[in-house]
Protein backbone atom coordinates (compact mmCIF):
# COMPACT_ATOMS: atom_id res chain seq x y z
CA UNK A 1 0.00 0.00 0.00
CA UNK A 2 1.38 3.42 -0.93
CA UNK A 3 1.37 5.68 2.14
CA UNK A 4 3.02 8.46 -0.04
CA UNK A 5 0.76 11.90 0.92
CA UNK A 6 -0.68 13.46 -2.34
CA UNK A 7 -1.02 16.94 -2.08
CA UNK A 8 -4.08 18.99 -2.90
CA UNK A 9 -3.03 20.80 -6.23
CA UNK A 10 -4.21 24.06 -4.75
CA UNK A 11 -2.58 23.80 -1.37
CA UNK A 12 0.73 24.21 -1.18
CA UNK A 13 1.90 24.94 -4.96
CA UNK A 14 -0.70 27.94 -5.63
CA UNK A 15 0.59 30.66 -2.72
CA UNK A 16 4.19 30.41 -2.88
CA UNK A 17 3.54 30.62 -7.02
CA UNK A 18 1.11 33.85 -6.31
CA UNK A 19 4.27 35.26 -4.08
CA UNK A 20 6.77 34.24 -6.56
CA UNK A 21 4.76 36.20 -8.91
CA UNK A 22 4.44 39.42 -6.68
CA UNK A 23 7.92 39.12 -5.49
CA UNK A 24 9.06 39.35 -9.36
CA UNK A 25 6.39 42.34 -10.50
CA UNK A 26 7.75 44.07 -7.32
CA UNK A 27 11.52 43.73 -8.32
CA UNK A 28 10.72 44.28 -11.99
CA UNK A 29 8.62 47.65 -11.47
CA UNK A 30 9.56 48.75 -7.93
CA UNK A 31 9.10 52.34 -9.05
CA UNK A 32 5.80 52.65 -9.59
CA UNK A 33 5.00 50.37 -6.31
CA UNK A 34 6.98 53.52 -4.49
CA UNK A 35 5.23 55.89 -6.57
CA UNK A 36 1.46 54.58 -5.11
CA UNK A 37 2.92 53.97 -2.09
CA UNK A 38 1.90 57.23 -0.39
CA UNK A 39 -1.63 57.02 -1.90
CA UNK A 40 -2.11 53.14 0.31
CA UNK A 41 -0.60 55.06 3.47
CA UNK A 42 -2.86 58.05 2.76
CA UNK A 43 -6.15 55.40 2.53
CA UNK A 44 -4.87 53.60 5.89
CA UNK A 45 -4.09 56.04 8.52
CA UNK A 46 -6.88 57.81 7.24
CA UNK A 47 -9.78 55.14 6.32
CA UNK A 48 -8.77 52.51 7.46
CA UNK A 49 -7.57 53.00 10.86
CA UNK A 50 -10.50 55.51 11.77
CA UNK A 51 -12.97 52.39 11.17
CA UNK A 52 -11.88 51.24 14.99
CA UNK A 53 -14.15 54.05 16.23
CA UNK A 54 -17.44 53.06 14.45
CA UNK A 55 -18.03 50.88 17.52
CA UNK A 56 -19.69 54.21 19.21
CA UNK A 57 -22.46 53.16 16.46
CA UNK A 58 -23.65 51.04 18.85
CA UNK A 59 -22.35 52.72 22.24
CA UNK A 60 -23.75 55.08 24.78
CA UNK A 61 -19.81 57.18 23.97
CA UNK A 62 -18.85 59.49 26.62
CA UNK A 63 -15.75 60.82 25.73
CA UNK A 64 -14.35 60.95 29.54
CA UNK A 65 -15.02 57.26 29.60
CA UNK A 66 -13.16 56.14 25.74
CA UNK A 67 -14.73 54.62 23.67
CA UNK A 68 -14.12 50.85 25.34
CA UNK A 69 -15.27 52.33 28.89
CA UNK A 70 -18.07 53.88 27.23
CA UNK A 71 -21.66 51.79 27.89
CA UNK A 72 -22.60 49.25 25.04
CA UNK A 73 -26.77 49.94 23.90
CA UNK A 74 -26.59 48.21 20.79
CA UNK A 75 -29.22 48.78 18.21
CA UNK A 76 -30.71 51.35 20.57
CA UNK A 77 -29.50 54.89 17.65
CA UNK A 78 -30.69 53.02 14.69
CA UNK A 79 -34.09 52.84 16.55
CA UNK A 80 -34.36 56.36 17.43
CA UNK A 81 -32.84 57.23 13.87
CA UNK A 82 -35.77 55.30 12.23
CA UNK A 83 -38.50 56.54 14.17
CA UNK A 84 -37.63 60.07 14.39
CA UNK A 85 -39.75 62.89 12.85
CA UNK A 86 -36.98 63.62 10.08
CA UNK A 87 -36.03 59.88 9.23
CA UNK A 88 -39.07 60.06 5.68
CA UNK A 89 -37.86 63.60 5.08
CA UNK A 90 -34.19 62.64 5.21
CA UNK A 91 -34.28 59.82 2.84
CA UNK A 92 -36.64 61.91 0.43
CA UNK A 93 -34.35 64.65 0.09
CA UNK A 94 -31.09 62.45 -0.04
CA UNK A 95 -32.51 59.86 -2.92
CA UNK A 96 -34.17 62.64 -4.62
CA UNK A 97 -31.36 64.99 -5.12
CA UNK A 98 -28.85 61.74 -6.03
CA UNK A 99 -30.90 60.71 -8.45
CA UNK A 100 -32.07 64.06 -10.27
CA UNK A 101 -28.10 64.60 -9.92
CA UNK A 102 -27.70 60.98 -11.15
CA UNK A 103 -30.40 61.40 -14.11
CA UNK A 104 -29.13 64.85 -15.66
CA UNK A 105 -25.53 65.00 -14.15
CA UNK A 106 -24.28 61.39 -15.52
CA UNK A 107 -25.34 61.66 -19.15
CA UNK A 108 -24.33 65.10 -19.78
CA UNK A 109 -20.72 64.86 -19.56
CA UNK A 110 -20.99 61.98 -21.88
CA UNK A 111 -22.80 63.90 -24.75
CA UNK A 112 -20.44 66.22 -24.72
CA UNK A 113 -17.49 63.87 -24.85
CA UNK A 114 -18.90 62.68 -27.50
CA UNK A 115 -19.85 66.24 -29.00
CA UNK A 116 -15.89 67.52 -28.84
CA UNK A 117 -15.18 64.33 -30.45
CA UNK A 118 -16.54 65.10 -33.28
CA UNK A 119 -15.09 68.64 -33.71
CA UNK A 120 -12.63 69.04 -36.09
CA UNK A 121 -11.56 72.55 -35.67
CA UNK A 122 -8.68 72.30 -33.35
CA UNK A 123 -8.72 75.82 -31.95
CA UNK A 124 -12.42 75.96 -31.62
CA UNK A 125 -12.08 72.48 -29.95
CA UNK A 126 -9.36 74.09 -27.26
CA UNK A 127 -11.65 76.93 -26.58
CA UNK A 128 -14.66 74.98 -25.57
CA UNK A 129 -12.70 72.35 -23.41
CA UNK A 130 -11.06 75.49 -21.79
CA UNK A 131 -14.53 76.70 -21.08
CA UNK A 132 -16.15 73.74 -19.61
CA UNK A 133 -13.15 72.61 -17.41
CA UNK A 134 -12.93 76.32 -16.08
CA UNK A 135 -15.87 76.13 -13.51
CA UNK A 136 -14.15 72.72 -12.19
CA UNK A 137 -11.85 74.90 -10.07
CA UNK A 138 -14.04 77.23 -8.45
CA UNK A 139 -14.03 76.27 -5.06
CA UNK A 140 -17.47 75.33 -3.42
CA UNK A 141 -17.78 78.57 -1.47
CA UNK A 142 -17.61 80.74 -4.70
CA UNK A 143 -19.59 78.43 -6.36
CA UNK A 144 -22.40 79.32 -3.85
CA UNK A 145 -21.88 83.20 -3.94
CA UNK A 146 -22.29 83.09 -7.44
CA UNK A 147 -25.76 80.96 -7.30
CA UNK A 148 -26.75 83.75 -5.04
CA UNK A 149 -25.53 86.13 -7.02
CA UNK A 150 -26.77 85.23 -10.70
CA UNK A 151 -30.42 84.31 -8.50
CA UNK A 152 -30.65 87.31 -6.43
CA UNK A 153 -34.47 88.73 -6.20
CA UNK A 154 -33.44 92.21 -6.66
CA UNK A 155 -30.16 92.28 -8.59
CA UNK A 156 -29.47 88.92 -9.93
CA UNK A 157 -29.12 88.63 -14.15
CA UNK A 158 -31.67 85.52 -14.19
CA UNK A 159 -34.67 87.68 -12.20
CA UNK A 160 -33.35 90.72 -14.67
CA UNK A 161 -34.15 88.45 -17.28
CA UNK A 162 -37.60 86.86 -15.85
CA UNK A 163 -38.68 90.80 -15.63
CA UNK A 164 -37.62 91.61 -19.07
CA UNK A 165 -39.95 88.97 -20.23
CA UNK A 166 -42.68 90.00 -18.12
CA UNK A 167 -42.76 87.78 -14.59
CA UNK A 168 -42.25 88.37 -11.52
CA UNK A 169 -38.79 88.29 -9.55
CA UNK A 170 -38.95 84.69 -8.11
CA UNK A 171 -37.10 83.95 -4.74
CA UNK A 172 -35.01 80.96 -6.01
CA UNK A 173 -32.83 80.37 -2.70
CA UNK A 174 -35.76 80.67 -0.19
CA UNK A 175 -38.36 78.33 -2.03
CA UNK A 176 -38.15 74.85 -1.58
CA UNK A 177 -39.29 74.00 -5.00
CA UNK A 178 -36.23 74.95 -6.45
CA UNK A 179 -33.62 73.90 -4.03
CA UNK A 180 -32.84 70.67 -5.91
CA UNK A 181 -33.07 72.18 -9.34
CA UNK A 182 -30.83 74.80 -8.42
CA UNK A 183 -28.23 72.42 -6.64
CA UNK A 184 -28.25 69.88 -9.45
CA UNK A 185 -27.50 72.21 -12.65
CA UNK A 186 -25.19 74.16 -11.06
CA UNK A 187 -23.15 70.81 -9.86
CA UNK A 188 -23.61 69.90 -13.84
CA UNK A 189 -22.50 73.33 -14.76
CA UNK A 190 -19.43 72.85 -12.79
CA UNK A 191 -17.98 69.60 -13.38
CA UNK A 192 -19.44 68.63 -17.02
CA UNK A 193 -15.87 69.38 -18.59
CA UNK A 194 -13.89 67.47 -16.11
CA UNK A 195 -16.32 64.76 -15.88
CA UNK A 196 -16.24 64.51 -20.10
CA UNK A 197 -12.18 63.95 -19.93
CA UNK A 198 -12.22 60.53 -19.18
CA UNK A 199 -14.92 59.83 -22.18
CA UNK A 200 -12.52 61.70 -24.67
CA UNK A 201 -9.60 59.23 -23.18
CA UNK A 202 -11.66 56.73 -24.27
CA UNK A 203 -12.92 57.47 -27.68
CA UNK A 204 -9.33 58.15 -28.22
CA UNK A 205 -8.50 54.62 -28.04
CA UNK A 206 -11.49 53.69 -30.39
CA UNK A 207 -9.58 52.41 -33.81
CA UNK A 208 -9.79 54.94 -36.49
CA UNK A 209 -9.99 52.29 -39.04
CA UNK A 210 -13.57 51.38 -37.68
CA UNK A 211 -14.67 55.08 -38.67
CA UNK A 212 -12.93 54.55 -41.93
CA UNK A 213 -14.18 51.63 -43.02
CA UNK A 214 -18.06 52.91 -41.71
CA UNK A 215 -17.42 55.93 -43.84
CA UNK A 216 -16.24 53.73 -46.74
CA UNK A 217 -19.32 51.98 -46.70
CA UNK A 218 -21.64 54.90 -46.15
CA UNK A 219 -22.35 55.52 -42.55
CA UNK A 220 -23.57 59.04 -41.96
CA UNK A 221 -21.65 60.60 -38.51
CA UNK A 222 -24.63 59.99 -35.78
CA UNK A 223 -24.99 56.17 -37.14
CA UNK A 224 -20.61 55.86 -36.58
CA UNK A 225 -21.04 57.49 -33.11
CA UNK A 226 -23.98 54.72 -32.35
CA UNK A 227 -22.28 52.05 -33.74
CA UNK A 228 -18.63 52.62 -33.21
CA UNK A 229 -18.02 55.59 -30.47
CA UNK A 230 -20.85 54.37 -27.79
CA UNK A 231 -19.83 50.76 -28.19
CA UNK A 232 -15.92 51.37 -27.93
CA UNK A 233 -16.42 53.02 -24.64
CA UNK A 234 -19.56 51.38 -23.09
CA UNK A 235 -16.96 49.68 -20.50
CA UNK A 236 -16.28 52.84 -19.41
CA UNK A 237 -19.86 54.33 -18.98
CA UNK A 238 -20.66 50.86 -17.12
CA UNK A 239 -17.68 51.79 -14.41
CA UNK A 240 -18.42 55.19 -13.90
CA UNK A 241 -22.32 54.19 -13.36
CA UNK A 242 -21.43 51.89 -10.76
CA UNK A 243 -19.36 54.38 -9.12
CA UNK A 244 -22.31 56.80 -9.15
CA UNK A 245 -24.66 54.18 -7.80
CA UNK A 246 -22.27 53.17 -5.02
CA UNK A 247 -22.48 57.20 -3.72
CA UNK A 248 -26.15 57.49 -3.89
CA UNK A 249 -26.62 58.12 -0.47
CA UNK A 250 -23.29 60.15 -0.17
CA UNK A 251 -24.85 63.68 -1.19
CA UNK A 252 -22.13 66.76 -0.93
CA UNK A 253 -22.36 68.22 2.71
CA UNK A 254 -20.45 71.57 1.81
CA UNK A 255 -22.72 73.07 -1.36
CA UNK A 256 -25.65 72.02 0.48
CA UNK A 257 -24.99 73.23 4.08
CA UNK A 258 -24.39 76.21 2.10
CA UNK A 259 -27.23 76.91 0.45
CA UNK A 260 -29.24 75.93 2.90
CA UNK A 261 -31.34 78.21 4.81
CA UNK A 262 -34.56 77.90 7.25
CA UNK A 263 -37.08 78.77 4.79
CA UNK A 264 -35.47 75.82 1.57
CA UNK A 265 -34.42 73.60 4.85
CA UNK A 266 -37.85 71.42 3.89
CA UNK A 267 -36.19 70.67 0.73
CA UNK A 268 -32.07 70.82 1.61
CA UNK A 269 -32.15 69.07 4.94
CA UNK A 270 -30.06 65.74 3.76
CA UNK A 271 -28.28 63.04 5.37
CA UNK A 272 -25.08 64.41 5.70
CA UNK A 273 -26.47 67.97 7.11
CA UNK A 274 -28.19 65.72 9.66
CA UNK A 275 -24.91 64.18 10.74
CA UNK A 276 -23.42 67.76 11.08
CA UNK A 277 -26.14 68.85 13.44
CA UNK A 278 -26.25 65.86 15.59
CA UNK A 279 -22.60 65.06 15.78
CA UNK A 280 -20.87 68.63 15.99
CA UNK A 281 -23.33 71.06 16.81
CA UNK A 282 -25.77 68.86 19.30
CA UNK A 283 -22.52 66.76 20.43
CA UNK A 284 -24.67 63.57 20.05
CA UNK A 285 -21.48 61.89 18.73
CA UNK A 286 -23.07 57.87 18.92
CA UNK A 287 -25.98 58.89 17.31
CA UNK A 288 -24.49 60.87 14.61
CA UNK A 289 -22.12 57.76 14.11
CA UNK A 290 -25.07 55.03 13.78
CA UNK A 291 -26.92 57.49 11.04
CA UNK A 292 -23.55 57.89 9.18
CA UNK A 293 -22.73 54.16 9.88
CA UNK A 294 -26.45 53.37 8.04
CA UNK A 295 -25.80 55.41 5.20
CA UNK A 296 -22.35 54.10 4.37
CA UNK A 297 -24.09 50.13 4.70
CA UNK A 298 -27.03 51.70 2.20
CA UNK A 299 -24.13 52.49 -0.09
CA UNK A 300 -22.41 49.51 -0.05
CA UNK A 301 -25.30 46.96 -0.93
CA UNK A 302 -25.95 49.75 -3.69
CA UNK A 303 -22.57 49.35 -5.10
CA UNK A 304 -22.27 45.47 -5.12
CA UNK A 305 -25.77 45.40 -6.52
CA UNK A 306 -25.38 47.39 -9.41
CA UNK A 307 -22.06 45.95 -9.93
CA UNK A 308 -23.80 42.27 -10.08
CA UNK A 309 -26.14 43.38 -12.07
CA UNK A 310 -23.85 44.77 -15.03
CA UNK A 311 -21.97 41.82 -14.39
CA UNK A 312 -24.84 40.19 -15.54
CA UNK A 313 -26.03 42.22 -18.23
CA UNK A 314 -22.97 43.79 -19.68
CA UNK A 315 -19.64 41.46 -18.68
CA UNK A 316 -18.26 44.92 -17.08
CA UNK A 317 -17.58 45.32 -13.43
CA UNK A 318 -15.55 46.57 -10.93
CA UNK A 319 -14.81 42.62 -9.69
Amino acid sequence: MNNTAVSHPRSGKTRPAKLRTFQKSLRKNWDLYLLITPVIVYFFVFDYIPMYGVQIAFKNFIAAKGIWGSEWIGFDHFERFFNSYYFERLIWNTLGISLYQLAVGFPIPLILALLLNEVGNGRFKRFVQTVTYAPHFLSTVVMVGLIFLFLSPQNGIVNHLIVLFGGTPISFMTEPEWFKTIYVFSGVWQGMGWNSIIYLAALAAIDPSLHEAARVDGASRLRRIWHINLPGIMPTVVILLILNVGHIMSVGFEKIYLMQNNLNIESSDVISTYVYQQGIIGAQYSFAASVGLFNSVINIILLVAVNRIAKKVNETSLW
